[in-house]
C-alpha cells in the first residue's frame, strides 16, 4: 500500500501557519508528500524545502488573485497537488496548513486505509474535529465549527477539491463515500499570535469577498481581540500533538475564557433537541457508510 500525503500553502511565515507541524505530523505513514507552494511574499518556500526532501515533492504555482468568490482559489492550489500525486499511489492524506494529527491517530489511519483499500464502495475517510480558538486550552462548542471532514481519500482522478477546500467531490458533484474513524485532526487555524492573525484576517477574506464587504466588515487593527470573535467554547482536557510542543511553548499571548459564560444559542439548542429525536440537521461534505 502506498500512501502520498498532500498540501498546499502561501505565506506561512507571514500569517504564522503551523504548516511545517503539520506536515510533520503525517509524514510518518506517508512515502511520498506533494505540497503546492504558492508563490509568496516571505521564504516559504525555503522553510518546505527544509523538511523533509526526500520524502516531500515540492510544485511551485501561482495563486489565480481574481478567484475572489467563495475561496475557490484554495480548491485550485489543492487539485494542484492532488493532481501531482503519482498514479501508484493508493491513498492521499490531505492536509492544511494550520490542520495536525496526534501521533496516537496514526496507527488507527493506517490500519483503516489498509482495510478500505479495495473496498470500491469506500471513497475515503472521514475524521473528527477539533477546533482551537484563542489559545491551545479552548476548543469551539457550537454548531458553527464542523464536527467530521474527510481528509483521507482514495487516488481517483475522478474526485477533486471542493468549493474552499473544506471538503471534496467526485464526476457530478457527488459526495464522496467517506467511513468515519476513530480519529481527530486538530484545526489551530483560529490560534496564533494576535498580530499575526489581524494580518490573515485583513488578506485571507480577500479570497472570498471583494474590497467594499472587506472594508465594511474587518476591523482595521494592529492585533485580533479574540473576545470579539468568541463563541461558545469548552476547555480541552486531551494533549497535543508531540510536533506542536515547541510551537505551544513560544506562546506569547494571553487569552482567558469563562466557561460559565458559555451558553448554547437558540439555533444550537433546536439542533440538539432534533438530533435527539434522530434527526440530524448537521451539513455533511460526504456520505457516511457502514464498513463491511
Amino acid at each position: 500500500m502506498k500512501v502520498t500525503g498532500f498540501s498546499f500553502v502561501k505565506n506561512a511565515l507571514i500569517y504564522d501557519y503551523p504548516v511545517v507541524e503539520a506536515i510533520k505530523s503525517i509524514l510518518p505513514i506517508c512515502d511520498e508528500f506533494v505540497v503546492a507552494v504558492g508563490k509568496s511574499d516571505d521564504k516559504t518556500l525555503e522553510l518546505i524545502q527544509s523538511i523533509a526532501p526526500e520524502k516531500i515533492r515540492i510544485v511551485e504555482t501561482v495563486w489565480d488573485e481574481s478567484l475572489r468568490e467563495g475561496g475557490r482559489v484554495l480548491a485550485v492550489e489543492t487539485d494542484k497537488a492532488f493532481k501531482a500525486i503519482a498514479k501508484d499511489s493508493d491513498w492521499a492524506f490531505y492536509i492544511q496548513g494550520d490542520e495536525v494529527v496526534h501521533e496516537k491517530y496514526l496507527p488507527v489511519i493506517r490500519e483503516a486505509m489498509e482495510k478500505h483499500k479495495e473496498d470500491v464502495d469506500v471513497d475515503g475517510l472521514v475524521l473528527n474535529y477539533n477546533h482551537f480558538y484563542g489559545s491551545y486550552d479552548y476548543v469551539g462548542a457550537s454548531a458553527k465549527w464542523y464536527s467530521h471532514e474527510i481528509r483521507v481519500v482514495k487516488n481517483n482522478p475522478k474526485i477533486y477539491s471542493y468549493q474552499d477546500a473544506q471538503g471534496f467531490r467526485k464526476g457530478d458533484n457527488e459526495k464522496l463515500n467517506g467511513v468515519l474513524i476513530d480519529a481527530s485532526m486538530y484545526h489551530y487555524g483560529w490560534v496564533k499570535e494576535p498580530a499575526a492573525m489581524q494580518r490573515k484576517q485583513e488578506n485571507f477574506n480577500k479570497l472570498w469577498h471583494d474590497d467594499q464587504w472587506i472594508n465594511k466588515n474587518v476591523l482595521k487593527a494592529d492585533e485580533f481581540d479574540y473576545s470579539r470573535e468568541v463563541s461558545e467554547l469548552r476547555r480541552f482536557d486531551g494533549t497535543h500533538p508531540e510536533v506542536m510542543k515547541e510551537r505551544i511553548e513560544r506562546t506569547n499571548w494571553k487569552f482567558d475564557y469563562d466557561i460559565s459564560h458559555s451558553k448554547k444559542s437558540t439555533k444550537d439548542i433546536l439542533k440538539s433537541i432534533l438530533k435527539k429525536i434522530g434527526i440530524d440537521t448537521t451539513y455533511q461534505n460526504y456520505k457516511i457508510v457502514k464498513p463491511k
